[in-house]
């Protein structure tokens, strides 16, 4: 895949779950959400979104499906024990009870702790004491729960026709990835995939890398993502030859600003929507193969210009967000830039971002509205909460 506005064909969603009903006023900070959301409404939400999809011939894959359809494997089933068992955490006694119980556990039974995690009141009993389950309260995580699997661009980015499992920066979500790697290693849908990034290398998250045009990717730096990781992809990419430059992008190290794609998402082969705040104010390093060192680093110069030139097109259109600042502001954000391209001039976009899609579709984007009140809560967009998996050639799109 080398394009983010191509026709969508097939995508990887995640199905919020029991994992939000573990949130509480006293974790939630913890585990990456800014409110406690409603987890009925948000399903509703987020069927709604796969419906919008699957209305527009999208193939949609839903997480805790494949993953549940890979622990059939017995290998995947032994790593996902393994994942979810934290010897250093638990102590010997209990992680040995735990991993027991988890290893006589069926696909779904498993795939369940996997992505909600497990208390210790839920924890088997076992004989003797243990220290560590006197020490905590019942209602304290054994086995973390991950709300944001819900985001499902973070954990795995495909780049032309490799897919590259993201290396997680937050405490909070790094298991992701180890699911991720599951899925792809034994699901039959992806048997042969081949990968781009590993997620044992430096801190790179999909929501920072955008696909700009055939063999041009930006990846943001900032909060999530690191110099090295930026660093360290495109060394990947290069060696793979399916990349030819890779812009990287500094972005304030906040909440608002955690990934590049927060800030500006292609909505067509040569327009973006952007935060009009960042417009005049990202720069970006161009890095680009080199034969001695593995890669050559120029710049920095302006995002715009450096993307324009990597495109080898004369300038990128930009539709910003509006110029009121305080309207700019509220509707990045709520996700006003974080817009899924279904095809060239078609995007989803959350319907509360009134002002952003309004200049959208003056600029003559057609924007699909849906409903994100409470999927809005862990700060994601439709981008964010969408993984393609295939895109039609650039050739036929």
């Amino acid at each position: 895949m080398d394009s983010e506005v191509a026709p969508l064909r097939t995508v990887l969603l995640h199905r919020p779950g029991n994992e939000l009903r573990r949130l509480t006023p006293r974790n939630n900070d913890q585990l990456l959400f800014d409110s406690i959301p409603w987890l009925d409404r948000a399903q509703d939400e987020h069927d709604a979104f796969a419906e919008v999809l699957r209305a527009r011939d999208v193939e949609v894959l839903l997480l805790t499906d494949v993953l549940r359809s890979a622990l059939e494997d017995p290998r995947a089933h032994a790593a996902g024990v393994h994942a979810a068992v934290d010897g250093r955490r638990l102590g010997a006694e209990l992680a040995d009870v735990l991993r027991s119980h988890l290893s006589g556990s069926d696909p779904t039974a498993l795939a369940e702790v996997l992505t909600s995690g497990m208390t210790f009141e839920e924890l088997p009993a076992s004989e003797g004491g243990s220290l560590v389950r006197r020490m905590h309260h019942p209602h304290d995580f054994a086995v973390d729960p991950l709300p944001n699997l819900l985001f499902t661009r973070d954990s795995s980015v495909w780049i032309g026709d490799r897919v590259a499992v993201s290396s997680l920066a937050m405490p909070a979500r790094r298991r992701e990835t180890a699911l991720l790697d599951l899925v792809y290693a034994y699901h039959p849908r992806f048997t042969g995939a081949v990968r781009a990034y590993g997620a044992h290398s430096a801190p790179v998250e999909g929501g920072d890398v955008l696909l700009l045009a055939p063999g041009v990717l930006a990846v943001g730096v900032g909060e999530r993502t690191t110099p090295a990781g930026a660093e360290s992809l495109a060394r990947s990419v290069f060696a793979d030859d399916i990349a030819h430059t890779v812009l990287a992008v500094p972005i304030a190290q906040d909440r608002a600003t955690m990934h590049l794609d927060t800030v500006c998402t292609m909505v067509g082969p040569d327009a973006v929507v952007m935060y009009p705040l960042a417009q005049d104010s990202l720069i970006a390093y161009t890095l680009t193969p080199d034969d001695e060192k593995g890669v050559r680093v120029a710049g920095p110069t302006p995002f715009l210009d450096a993307a324009a030139d990597a495109m080898g097109i004369d300038r990128l259109h930009v539709i910003d967000t509006g110029l009121d600042p305080v309207t700019a502001e509220r509707e990045q954000w709520d996700d006003g830039n974080n817009t899924l391209a279904l095809a060239p001039g078609v995007v989803i976009g959350y319907e509360r971002n009134v002002e952003t899609n309004t200049r959208l579709e003056e600029s003559g984007i057609e924007v699909v509205r849906i409903a994100g009140s409470e999927l809005g809560s862990g700060r994601g967009g439709p981008r964010c909460m969408s993984c393609p998996v295939i895109r039609e050639s650039t050739d036929n799109g």
